[in-house]
């Protein structure tokens, strides 16, 4: 939970999204995401509506989209024990998924709805995990993934937050 201006700030919704991160040759553990056809790392986020990440995971990117958000929420279940509401995209949808959340935290899932049309559309709250996917990749040492451990590149994308709340 962060403190805003002296006072706590409860989280009453967070946006979850997951990126697929090309791996270097030194990398110890691959895996290959064949929708977006990366091989390497998939860094899974879920922030809150400022783009501040309340829980991280960094998995292979065979992972789905759906398991890694399972693992950031059980790695993270204390921070988000007020969250009531998660916004996600069509790569979470199913009822297993959702019924995993709301045991877990207690929170539902809203899936966002992409318009029928094949259009350029900007979807409501969505592009907040998407402003800090780009914050991310402003870290000339995250564009791609050059560390042999997980936990290594997760603690590196903790230490870009941590800047960036620095710099604030």
């Amino acid at each position: 939970m962060r403190i805003k201006e002296g006072r706590k700030e409860k989280a009453s919704f967070c946006i979850i999204d997951a990126q697929s991160v090309k791996n270097t040759d030194t990398a110890e553990k691959k895996g290959y995401d064949a929708g977006k056809k990366v091989s390497g790392i998939k860094r899974h986020i879920a922030v809150d509506t400022q783009g501040l990440p309340h829980a991280i995971a960094i998995t292979t990117a065979n992972v789905t989209d759906r398991a890694g958000a399972l693992a950031a929420f059980s790695f993270n279940k204390k921070a988000l024990s007020e969250l009531k509401n998660v916004l996600a995209d069509s790569a979470y949808v199913g009822e297993p998924f959702a019924n995993s959340v709301k045991e877990m935290l207690g929170a539902t899932v809203e899936i966002a709805k992409r318009n029928e049309l094949h259009t350029f559309v900007v979807m409501p709250k969505r592009w907040v995990v998407e402003r800090s996917f780009a914050w991310l990749e402003k870290c000339r040492r995250l564009w791609k993934n050059c560390e042999r451990k997980l936990n290594t590149s997760l603690q590196f994308a903790v230490l870009a937050f941590l800047q960036l709340l620095l710099r604030r």
